[in-house]
């Protein structure tokens, strides 16, 4: 992965406004938003879905490694589709995600057994990493620099629906018509997502070839991907031992502390040189990434239980915090994505600082005297900065990559927030068995304590993403 990176050179200042929506811009935006769209309604679906899947076909045990197949084969594909990207641009990606996604979904849907569903899981985290990366790196050969916030804040945007309908069509879905048609009718969908981005992927395929980097035959990048499947094993181990911390509790914490252990070892072989020591730029860029995953999505996690848990909530409220995280993250991103002049930086700085604030007060959840609404609110607050926050960091490594270092640097940027969601999960779900069958305001707080402390900690680090000289010059 790069250890440096030079930024790339400024845009020429357009003559007119540029918009998304007029244009040789409008096909780009219609086709990547109906892209994230449909793969937001099949994780939400997913999360709806797989407890009748696994009813259904007799296999309650193998939930928790269906759930884990994805994030775990997405960590291969964001290795193998960042190198990929550099070399032979986003357009090759791009059509092998869709057509892994289709592969996917009709696997999925036709599944007679659960190893069949799991095959399809896993082929569904690599269609996840080719598309990820693919559509990053489009946007960044197809898009003037001044768009990209804008289509990053629609990405967030894209979300919106999914979060606050995508559980209540599959359960609508699922009870009249089967779970199968929840993956099947995804396919009706996929085709004019792929139309609508074909002059985009034209545009990007007519452009020339990217010259290599000086130093890339010193990068040992064939070592990516082995440590990439090194650490998805690592994720596959660290949900599997987690379901047996009730029955086996002893060999379970020794599989738990082993798996992280190899994790974090995997991360500091994918990663940039130089992101556990914040050095400027995008090291300092995937570390701050790292932190957010961590803090938020490690938070919102086990949201939805503390609120059944410890305020009583019945299920068909306790998601109200993924609604939350959908509709605030959203109107985050919407404001980062606005006209201004305010540098980047700063931007991620206020991100940071609203998450921070926003889960400091988040913690009072774990109180069972105080109202959750409280809380709640937090949640909201720390849903803004993390809109604020991310399409940032997204924007950062595009603006600071050189064209040849776009999809390496964007995979790592997302391995960065996976792998340390991975670590947080296994560190939460571990405090919760430990506490089981009744954990308490400590496992709970203790949770959301880490979350806090992550997002403080990428603050302190935020002034680091911009590189010396860029900061010397008033950049």
């Amino acid at each position: 992965m790069t250890t440096t990176a030079a930024p790339a050179p400024p845009t020429p200042a357009p003559t007119t406004s540029a918009s998304l929506f007029r244009g040789p811009h409008l096909p780009l935006a219609l086709g990547a938003v109906a892209l994230v769209t449909l793969g937001a309604f099949e994780a939400r679906a997913v999360s709806t879905a797989l407890p009748s899947m696994v009813r259904e076909l007799d296999a309650v045990g193998a939930f928790g490694v269906a759930a884990a197949a994805p994030a775990a084969s997405y960590l291969v594909a964001l290795a193998v589709t960042g190198l990929w990207a550099d070399r032979r641009g986003p357009v090759p990606p791009l059509r092998l995600g869709i057509a892994t996604f289709a592969l996917a979904q009709l696997v999925v849907g036709l599944a007679v057994s659960m190893p069949v569903v799991v095959v399809g899981r896993l082929l569904g985290g690599l269609a996840e990493g080719l598309l990820d990366v693919a559509l990053m790196v489009l946007v960044a050969r197809t898009l003037p620099a001044e768009l990209r916030p804008r289509m990053f804040s629609l990405f967030a945007a894209a979300w919106i629906l999914p979060s606050v309908l995508g559980p209540v069509v599959t359960g609508v879905v699922t009870e009249q018509a089967g779970w199968r048609w929840v993956f099947l009718g995804a396919l009706a969908l996929l085709v004019p997502a792929w139309l609508l981005l074909r002059p985009a992927v034209r545009l990007a395929a007519a452009e020339p070839a990217r010259d290599p980097s000086p130093d890339a035959a010193a990068r040992p990048e064939r070592a990516l991907v082995p440590w990439a499947v090194t650490a998805a094993a690592a994720v596959l181990v660290l949900t599997v031992a987690g379901e047996q911390l009730d029955s086996r509790t002893g060999p379970a914490l020794l599989a738990i502390a082993g798996g992280a252990a190899l994790l974090a070892a995997s991360a500091t072989r994918v990663l940039p040189a130089g992101t556990l020591r914040a050095e400027r730029g995008i090291p300092a860029v995937t570390l701050v990434r790292s932190l957010t995953g961590a803090a938020f999505s490690g938070v919102g996690a086990f949201l939805p239980l503390l609120l059944t848990v410890l305020h009583g909530f019945p299920p068909s409220l306790a998601g109200v915090s993924l609604t939350i995280t959908g509709v605030t993250w959203a109107a985050g991103s919407w404001a980062q994505g606005r006209d201004h002049t305010v540098p980047r930086v700063l931007v991620l700085r206020a991100g940071l600082a609203l998450m921070s604030t926003g889960l400091a007060v988040t913690t009072l959840l774990a109180w069972p005297g105080l109202t959750p609404w409280v809380g709640l609110a937090g949640w909201c607050v720390a849903g803004l900065g993390m809109g604020l926050a991310s399409p940032s960091l997204s924007v950062l490594t595009l603006d600071l990559s050189a064209d040849h270092e776009q999809g390496r640097n964007s995979s790592a940027l997302q391995m960065a927030g996976s792998t340390s969601m991975a670590l947080t999960l296994a560190a939460g779900g571990t405090l919760l068995a430990l506490s089981a069958p009744d954990p308490g305001p400590l496992a709970f707080g203790s949770t959301l304590l880490g979350g806090f402390l992550a997002a403080v900690t990428g603050l302190l680090v935020a002034g680091r993403v911009t590189p010396r000289a860029a900061v010397t010059s008033g950049g």
